[in-house]
């Protein structure tokens, strides 16, 4: 029943935290403040109850710290390394006849967490396993760590801090610098949990997997480590995943981890292995370097020979250009891999690169292509002298102790992947399957070098569908979602451009007030345009300096030849809906999106808000009898909740 108990406080705290962020953060309510309120309730009895509260508990408020430096504290035990294997044959030796517990090696940063009186008192670092660095500050903004326990006693364990891969790609994708990005997510994960400001820990959506109890006082545990697993799941704790076996089993179960690795959140090394009974471990003893009660097994790396075929030079959106080794198709780990980040100059050196070279390959944690090492060493390439983007010179420097590769023009277009990223936007041309990631891969390639480029990306069919990541379905999608784009209005076009200052609904008042003639707003000066309600000096001073660049004139010219925007007659007289506040929820059968509502909507001379407040002034939802959170709110505030036909029917003519 309490574990029962305990999943409805996550499942808890997970909803009022999305329906805090949704009314704070996003302008948004995913629920009546009346719901919140008796969910809130609940979960304050359920702490109560339990005795326990979790770090992520919007029943807390942890507050964010900034220190000099993170102060040193030595171990009372020792945290010693494990003995460690690739051979299964070698656990089932140390298994014997014993029964263990076998976990993921989860890769991350081990914290020992001590509890007094039923709240976290301290957070340390393994360090050197003699001495850590105390975190406490940031151990309390972990996204899952309770900072209540129903145990009263002292409680001091053990665990992994870990960032998801998705988490750790969205991180890295925020970075601009790709120097300064993580190699991966454990280097992540240590540079989170020893910030010296938690605010930027709390962003990192660091979580902690308990894998061993040092100390529960005046707690029974039958000499298992099992049952100090289900006690310390019981106190709120997530646990690392583990399996009961023996040496019969151990060698399927080994199998049954591996073929999951692929699929797991968080990235891990090999496995843990650990004997259930506690005093005949502890009995065992150690040695000068391991503990004898656990073993760990490490993943086998699977190597294949090939030959490289070529380096490939990779630009990005800071200058770097990144080596990637192109080479004969192997299977590893189960898929086809040809290609590998080399990283560096540095590391071609050391490898001596050379075309032709034999090589061998592996995945590190399974995962991520690497090369092992270079078995005939014939020499390195030639370092290209030119950008293979812009055609302008290249230079080497030394960062970080290593030498890199840089285009030494800052209008290169690889460098500008954001200004393409806004382009296909939503909002913008709204071009789907043109992620961040595909777009630098088109422009390193020279696929695209403006805008209009993207028009005719089909003169690329063939390399584009042998793309990773990319195949025939893709590839057509993508075609598809260019040329429906290609129908479109002046104000996405000119927010679309990315001019300072200039969101969608300023390039609507412009696009408006110049009646959409394009020449006009090419030539238009500031005073014009600061006559513009809602368009002061700083926007008017962006407008027409970003055209005072004849490349700028010239890119939107050669991307108008690619575009049909249907003539539209902008008639003042008919805001018909000036001043009135709408919000739009649900599922739409007239219009193609809610998007087009809205734009309909801000033609007409209104504004669509995300949620229903006393200034709002209709609900449009298809469902006006739903129960959703959004009609709630209406009801309680006597606002008018209107269908599609009705709006229809209000702006009668005008669609």
């Amino acid at each position: 029943m309490n574990r029962q108990k305990a999943d409805r406080m996550r499942e808890l705290v997970n909803l009022l935290n999305r329906a805090g962020k949704a009314y704070y953060q996003e302008a948004d309510e995913i629920m009546s403040n009346h719901e919140y309120d008796k969910l809130y309730d609940e979960l304050k009895r359920l702490e109560e109850e339990l005795g326990i509260t979790l770090a992520g508990s919007p029943t807390v408020n942890v507050g964010y710290e900034v220190l000099g430096e993170l102060p040193k504290e030595r171990h009372e035990s020792a945290m010693l390394s494990l003995d460690k294997t690739k051979d299964v044959e070698e656990l089932k030796r140390f298994i014997g006849d014993q029964k263990v517990l076998m976990s993921w090696k989860l890769d991350g940063l081990t914290i020992v967490l001590t509890y007094r009186d039923g709240e976290l008192f301290k957070a340390v670092t393994r360090g050197n396993g003699e001495v850590g660095e105390v975190i406490t500050n940031n151990a309390r903004v972990f996204k899952n760590i309770p900072l209540k326990i129903s145990h009263k006693g002292e409680l001091v364990l053990r665990g992994e801090a870990v960032i998801s891969y998705q988490d750790f790609e969205k991180i890295n994708e925020e970075i601009e610098d790709v120097q300064a990005r993580y190699k991966n997510p454990r280097n992540l994960c240590s540079g989170s949990v020893r910030q010296l400001n938690n605010e930027i820990t709390a962003r990192r959506n660091v979580r902690f997997f308990a894998f061993s109890l040092v100390q529960a006082e005046g707690t029974d545990f039958k000499n298992s480590r099992e049952s100090q697993m289900i006690w310390l799941k019981k106190q709120g704790f997530e646990v690392v995943e583990y399996r009961m076996v023996t040496a019969d089993t151990v060698e399927e179960e080994v199998q049954t981890f591996s073929e999951r690795i692929l699929d797991n959140a968080y990235p891990s090394d090999g496995l843990v292995l650990i004997y259930d009974d506690i005093a005949y471990g502890q009995s065992l003893g150690r040695t000068s370097k391991f503990p004898r009660d656990s073993f760990a097994f490490k993943w086998a790396d699977e190597t294949r020979e090939t030959r490289l075929l070529e380096i490939e030079w990779s630009p990005s959106r800071t200058g770097l250009i990144n080596p990637v080794a192109i080479f004969e198709p192997v299977e590893l780990e189960g898929t086809t891999v040809s290609r590998a980040s080399v990283h560096n100059i540095s590391i071609m050196e050391e490898l001596e690169l050379g075309v032709g070279d034999k090589i061998e390959v592996y995945k590190a944690n399974m995962i991520i292509p690497q090369i092992a090492q270079n078995l005939t060493r014939s020499g390195m390439v030639d370092v290209p002298l030119a950008c293979p983007v812009c055609g302008e010179k290249t230079q080497i420097r030394k960062v970080s102790n290593a030498k890199a590769l840089y285009c030494t023009n800052p209008e290169c277009q690889a460098k500008h992947v954001k200004a393409f990223s806004l382009f296909v936007s939503r909002d913008a041309l709204n071009i789907e399957g043109l992620s961040e990631a595909t777009l630098e891969k088109f422009i390193a390639k020279g696929f695209i070098k403006e805008f209009s480029d993207i028009f005719h990306l089909d003169r690329y069919d063939r390399e584009i569908r042998q793309m990773e990541g990319f195949g025939e379905k893709s590839y057509k999608n993508l075609i598809a979602s260019i040329e429906k784009a290609r129908l479109t209005t002046l104000p996405r076009v000119v927010y679309g451009l990315g001019i300072a200052g200039i969101g969608l609904a300023n390039a609507k008042v412009i696009c408006r007030e110049f009646k959409n003639d394009v020449d006009a707003m090419l030539h238009a000066d500031e005073e014009t345009l600061n006559d513009i309600d809602g368009i002061g000096g700083v926007l008017s001073g962006a407008f027409v300096s970003y055209f005072k660049d004849d490349n700028h004139i010239k890119i939107l010219l050669n991307l108008l030849k690619e575009l049909e925007i249907p003539e539209e007659i902008v008639d003042n007289t008919e805001r018909i809906l000036e001043g009135k506040k709408f919000v739009i929820t649900g599922s739409v059968t007239h219009f193609a999106n809610r998007g087009e509502i809205k734009e309909l909507i801000e033609s007409l001379g209104g504004k669509v808000t995300g949620s229903v407040t006393a200034k709002t002034d209709y609900l449009i939802n298809n469902d006006v009898h739903s129960t959703s959170s959004k009609n709630k709110k209406a009801n309680e505030l006597n606002i008018p909740i209107i269908s599609e036909e009705d709006f229809i029917k209000m702006t009668q003519g005008r669609i």
